[in-house]
């Protein structure tokens, strides 16, 4: 999965780096995604648009070589007509709805499909979505693998991705020909409440812009939503909300430096916030210092927590301000 900028970290390095490993099949959400894409990646590489044909697109996404997840029976006509227009089957995904209602033909949408196929679709995937497979004892999984399984054997002889990255994790049933590792690709946690098998892949350093010393009594940020209940020691940190920390961390997350967390005080500007250095040595930090917000003493997940999201959501909000460092994969 690399939609989204792959999940805000850069989708040709990402890309370019998971083809160099050896895959193959590659998804992203929208058709200008798949546009963008598609000239960065070789020619044997399958580029899927998860969202299906947007109108207009077909022309596009068969003259680039771009596969669409058909979602609904609009999606299977267009495409078709498409094929007729070429002269050439046209390869695709088709998507059954399992139990998420979001995406995907219902079953009897599947039926009148399959009671009249259309002439000119290579369907290469047979697909479906997990709603909660981020819990790995909710039934409602064990629903879900019924229904695909119901599907499959309707057409038996398409190959089929189920799994999404709490999918992967669940047991062997859910993997079948293609999982497509999502948040865990990027080294979020596939399961809530559970240890992370995964290894972290993104780190977040945000430079010191300034550094006080304030009294007691002293109002801290927008709102003077936090006093300073002693004289402190504060650093100012040049990222804010316009960058992807999100607000919510207000005078709940930290910041940390040298093994010490360094709590989030006042409220987080656009461009900037303020955390609490009174811990820390007198000249530890200075005005372009850095401190870790993403790093071995803070996951992405425990950032997540501290605002009260998940890890999807902070990936994909990392701000363009941000200097990128991509780390060559060692061989």
């Amino acid at each position: 999965m690399v939609k989204a900028n792959a999940y805000g970290l850069g989708v040709i390095p990402v890309t370019q780096t998971l083809y160099a490993a050896g895959c193959r099949e590659f998804f992203v959400a929208l058709a200008h995604e798949a546009f963008d894409l598609r000239p960065h990646l070789p020619a044997d590489a399958r580029l899927y648009v998860l969202n299906g044909l947007s109108p207009g697109a077909e022309g596009p996404c068969a003259e680039q070589d771009i596969i669409p997840v058909l979602n609904s029976a609009g999606h299977i006509t267009r495409w078709a007509d498409q094929a007729r227009a070429q002269g050439r089957p046209l390869p695709c995904a088709l998507q059954v709805d399992t139990g998420m209602s979001r995406l995907g033909l219902s079953p009897d949408e599947l039926d009148a499909f399959l009671a009249a196929p259309p002439q000119g679709l290579d369907i290469r995937l047979l697909m479906s979505h997990l709603a909660c497979a981020d819990e790995p004892d909710n039934p409602a999984n064990g629903y879900q693998l019924k229904a695909m399984q119901r599907a499959m054997e309707r057409l038996p002889n398409v190959p089929v991705s189920f799994a999404n990255s709490g999918g992967i994790f669940l047991n062997a049933d859910y993997h079948h020909d293609l999982i497509r590792p999502g948040i865990a690709l990027y080294g979020g946690a596939p399961h809530d409440g559970q240890p992370n098998p995964m290894q972290p892949v993104a780190r977040l350093d945000i430079a010191v812009t300034q550094t006080r010393t304030v009294p007691a009594g002293a109002h801290i940020g927008y709102g003077g939503t936090f006093i300073a209940e002693r004289e402190m020691r504060l650093a100012t940190l040049s990222a804010g909300y316009a960058d992807g920390l999100p607000r919510a961390l207000s005078n709940r997350g930290a910041a940390w430096f040298d093994g010490v967390r360094l709590p989030i005080l006042g409220r987080v500007s656009m461009d900037s916030m303020i955390i609490d250095i009174s811990a820390l040595k007198p000249d530890a930090l200075q005005a372009g210092s850095f401190v870790e917000l993403i790093g071995p003493h803070q996951s992405i997940d425990d950032l997540a927590r501290d605002a009260g999201t998940i890890s999807y959501e902070i990936l994909t909000q990392l701000g363009s301000r941000y200097f990128r460092h991509y780390i060559p994969v060692s061989s």
